[in-house]
């Protein structure tokens, strides 16, 4: 065998096996999809992964039994305004903790990081009678300022002072020399080399916000107010128990979003991890 043939067969042995520890991954997912297909009888009948009646009226039930699209596009919009303020607030307070020296900028850091440490369960009361205090309840502030101010937000300032830390000076002095400002350097120079860390921020901080369920939870009352993990929890009967094929097929939409977000910085993500821990 020649010396390409080799590589062609390692190649095709190494998918194989790949593929096959991936089934355990993906079959959940597949299971879900198909079963949203379904009524509640075949999905705890005999068990089949494709559907042997399909009921594409499950799609259509899921916004007629609830305002399914209201509370989809809640979730969408509240996702997109928690990234955008996370990613502007987090890369200023990191490139701010990277490069600017000032007193206490230690002990600052120190504080941020213990933040992390407090489960959000802890402090899931005070923030309730906070928010109550300034009338916030059954509206979509809690969601946005909680994430974007609590330990979320510091884990993705940590993120991006990582790698901030880690970008040459001399680019920096060099748009000094320039005439550039300290915000100058952060927008034109810093920001932009910093595009995989703020890749993988917007993409953490997305999936954060898509899947909050205890802040809803606990600040929502109103139906029309639901993001979709609280909307999923909703699909009951009269008698209080889930109606399964209505939960599969309505969850099935919600992690369309999901699946295009990761497939689109699925690369810019492993890079920042990867280049984060460089130095600092």
């Amino acid at each position: 065998m020649t010396q390409r043939q080799i590589q062609m067969l390692y190649r095709t042995c190494w998918t194989i096996v790949l593929l096959i520890a991936a089934i355990p991954f993906v079959f959940p997912f597949v299971w879900m999809v198909s079963a949203g297909f379904k009524s509640v009888t075949e999905i705890f009948g005999a068990p089949t992964l494709i559907p042997r009646v399909w009921r594409w009226q499950n799609f259509v039930e899921v916004f007629t039994y609830q305002p399914f699209a209201r509370q989809y596009f809640n979730s969408l919009y509240i996702a997109i305004v928690v990234t955008a303020l996370t990613l502007a607030i987090s890369s200023l307070a990191g490139y701010a903790l990277a490069r600017m020296r000032f007193a206490g900028a230690g002990l600052l850091m120190l504080f941020l990081i213990s933040a992390l440490m407090v489960p959000e369960e802890v402090t899931i009361i005070p923030n309730f009678f906070l928010m109550r205090w300034f009338g916030l309840v059954d509206t979509h502030w809690p969601l946005i300022l909680l994430p974007t101010f609590g330990p979320h937000g510091v884990m993705a300032t940590f993120l991006m002072r990582q790698y901030f830390l880690a970008l040459p000076k001399e680019l920096e002095e060099a748009g000094k020399m320039d005439g550039l400002s300290r915000f100058g350097v952060w927008w034109k120079i810093a920001l932009p080399m910093a595009r995989p860390a703020l890749a993988a921020v917007s993409i953490i901080t997305f999936l954060f916000s898509w899947n909050l369920f205890l802040e809803p939870l606990i600040f929502l009352s109103s139906l029309d107010m639901f993001t979709l993990p609280l909307a999923l929890s909703n699909f009951n009967d009269s008698y209080g128990l889930p109606l399964w094929n209505l939960q599969l097929a309505a969850t099935s939409l919600a992690v369309v979003p999901i699946l295009i977000v990761y497939l689109i910085a699925q690369r810019q993500i492993i890079e920042s991890f990867a280049l984060s821990g460089v130095k600092g």
